[in-house]
């Protein structure tokens, strides 16, 4: 399948399904009263899929990459708000190991298309 749009790559459909499952945990009555905890999860889940979409539309694979670390640093800052989220009991610990998961499983999508990039002929 050929990338025509950063809606066909797999790290921004999964960054996208993420971002759903952080709003849903965020609007829930106790997380929400949480005013800063609640925007700095949301901010950092959103952040991953536009920093995939927003590197796409870049110039060259090296600054898509740049824009894929930054993708990548995100997916870190959701984790560890979801440690908080759960430590604050804002959410419960099959939420979070179902995030943490989704989390790593977008890392690891980003790290291959960052060695796909890498070893692609420069431009």
């Amino acid at each position: 399948m050929k990338i025509k749009r950063f809606e066909d790559l797999d790290c921004w459909k999964e960054s996208r399904a993420l971002s759903k499952e952080i709003y849903d945990y965020a609007r829930s009555p106790l997380f929400s009263k949480d005013f800063r905890l609640a925007g700095q999860i949301t901010a950092a889940a959103v952040s991953i899929m536009s920093n995939i979409s927003e590197g796409f539309d870049s110039l060259s694979n090296k600054e898509f990459v740049r824009f894929l670390t930054y993708s990548r640093r995100s997916c870190s800052e959701v984790q560890s708000c979801l440690y908080v989220a759960l430590d604050q009991e804002y959410i419960k610990e099959e939420q979070f190991e179902a995030s943490y998961i989704h989390c790593k499983k977008i890392r690891k999508i980003i790290d291959g298309l960052i060695r796909y990039l890498k070893q692609s002929t420069p431009e």
